[in-house]
């Protein structure tokens, strides 16, 4: 790889750290905020709902004003929001007359930010001269798993040693990173995304690509298949051995975060010997096998471990898919990988819907909404063998 844009890598790799801050780190705060600020718990976790949403809608919109702008501003702007959320969290709560609208602006503010290094991050990525991109995706993506068992790990210490009353110094202390890599990425070498002379294909054309649609399939299963599972995790934890919500967090998501970020790693370290396609659909299968043994499992144990090896086979879904979707669409160019980054949320969002409803039809019975969403990973499996059809029949 060309040194020069090593710090660029590394900026990126920071930058899905900051996401998973600004994702995960208020989670930990609901129980803080409805005592503090006698705020009804069903509106706090509205919060989450609201920041996923602007996220989308920042997926939608941002493939019509980032190449305007440019890379450099945009991605300096994305930090500079997700900051700027993070102090409202500890400032407009206290300064405007409602609790609850202080905290709705913040997740606002930061939510602008992470939808657009949803967009943004990946691409940079793709753009630098790397030996392997597959790789280096991988590795980049394994960056915000890192970054989510950090962000609950570090704030649980400090919590600890600290008191929960002190969230607020804790905050003070995430805002640095996006801060610091806003100089970083102010001073990073950014690549041309298409070639030059050459401009990146317009919406109305990646509409008319089958290859197109099929990536759009598989970003939406990839989100899918890791929320639909991820967001149950710490009931299963709870359930399976008897254990506190805060033993279930870290028993269940950590370890959901910490297999997926691992598989990610792994492809990022040993992917130039690796066959994607094999690897991805294999990681499918094995998704649909932790969907049964969680579903179909009359130990509660059981239904735990299946949660982890879901974690492990979800990893390679998300950043292969933006791997092949650079391969085998040329120029895709911004437009591209904000339709990409659009369908993984909503799939994302998509996923523990499909989840839930199940569930309530079934008397709450979560495990079958898990098995219902088994037809994630066999649909992204579909979709890579789909790939393989339409690049043959082109060639």
């Amino acid at each position: 790889m060309n040194t020069k844009y090593q710090r660029t890598i590394y900026a990126c790799f920071i930058g899905y750290i900051v996401q998973a801050i600004i994702n995960n780190f208020v989670p930990l705060l609901f129980l803080t905020f409805e005592g503090v600020y006698h705020i009804p718990l069903s509106r706090i976790t509205m919060l989450i709902t609201f920041n996923f949403g602007i996220q989308l809608l920042v997926d939608l919109l941002s493939a019509g004003f980032i190449d305007k702008i440019g890379y450099r501003t945009a991605i300096i702007t994305a930090h500079i929001f997700s900051a700027a959320g993070l102090l409202g969290l500890a400032i407009l709560p206290e300064l405007l007359p409602s609790a609850y609208t202080g905290l709705l602006i913040s997740v606002t503010i930061y939510a602008l930010g992470g939808g657009l290094l949803e967009v943004l991050v990946s691409p940079i990525v793709e753009s630098c001269p790397t030996d392997n991109k597959e790789k280096t995706m991988s590795l980049l993506h394994s960056f915000y798993c890192w970054g989510h068992v950090g962000v609950v790990l570090l704030s649980t210490l400090f919590f600890k040693l600290f008191g929960i009353e002190n969230w607020k110094i804790l905050t003070g202390i995430w805002i640095i990173v996006p801060l610091a890599n806003t100089l970083l990425f102010a001073k990073a070498p950014l690549a041309p995304l298409v070639e030059d002379g050459e401009k990146g294909m317009s919406m109305p054309a990646l509409f008319k690509s089958k290859i197109f649609w099929v990536l759009m399939l598989m970003m939406l299963c990839s989100g899918a298949s890791e929320q639909a599972v991820s967001q149950w995790a710490s009931t299963f934890a709870e359930r399976g051995l008897g254990i506190s919500k805060t033993l279930g967090d870290l028993a269940g998501p950590m370890a959901f975060a910490i297999l997926m970020g691992s598989a990610r790693a792994f492809y990022g370290k040993y992917g130039d010997r690796i066959n994607l396609d094999k690897f991805m659909a294999g990681s499918g299968l094995l998704c649909a096998i932790s969907y049964l043994c969680i579903s179909l499992s009359p130990s509660p144990v059981l239904s735990l471990v299946g949660c982890a090896i879901c974690g492990l086979s979800v990893g390679i879904m998300w950043p292969g898919s933006f791997s092949k979707a650079s391969a085998l669409i040329k120029n895709g160019g911004t437009a591209m990988f904000a339709l990409l980054a659009l369908a993984g949320d909503l799939g994302c969002s998509g996923g523990p819907t499909l989840v839930g409803y199940i569930s309530s039809i079934a008397s709450n019975d979560l495990k079958k909404g898990i098995l219902a969403a088994i037809v994630f990973p066999l649909l992204l499996i579909t979709g890579i063998f789909l790939l393989k059809h339409f690049k043959a029949t082109t060639k």
